[in-house]
């Protein structure tokens, strides 16, 4: 499945991958080393530390090649006036004007308004224009968004 992101974003997501890998794990390996020559694995807590430590970066290096594999870079462009990824919407509902950038579920964050395409939200906006009303099922019930601007 793909995964949207922005040129910011997966340059965010490169930089991890490479701290991880470059720099984070030969940490943990010395890490791990110098808990060995402490003694007796089986009740050596800075042992089992680095082994949890070391497994936990390998497990999220794995994840982010998972993701890079599948990652598609936003291209804004003229959308039209439709909603999409990387769009920016202005819209008005019952709690005010708000703006919304549609971003791929890795770079949500909602409070700063970056709302992602699979969410209930972000999913009910695409695909609408300037105009348009959407009604979105939120967990505190139906709310309707009214479509002001579409960039």
């Amino acid at each position: 499945m793909d995964q949207y992101f922005s040129k910011e974003g997966l340059e965010k997501l490169k930089n991890e991958l490479e701290e991880r890998a470059n720099v984070l794990r030969p940490e943990i390996a010395m890490r791990v080393k110098e808990a060995k020559e402490l003694g007796d694995l089986s009740e050596n807590a800075e042992y089992d530390a680095a082994k949890d430590a070391q497994s936990s970066n390998e497990g999220r290096i794995e994840e982010i090649k998972n993701i890079l594999e599948n990652a598609v870079i936003i291209t804004v462009t003229d959308s039209g006036g439709v909603v999409r990824v990387g769009s920016s919407i202005k819209a008005e509902s019952k709690n005010g004007v708000q703006t919304f950038i549609i971003v791929g579920a890795a770079e949500s964050d909602p409070v700063q308004g970056f709302i992602s395409n699979v969410s209930p939200l972000g999913a009910a906006l695409i695909g609408h224009m300037k105009g348009d009303k959407v009604e979105v099922k939120t967990p505190k019930g139906v709310m309707e968004y009214k479509i002001l601007e579409v960039k």
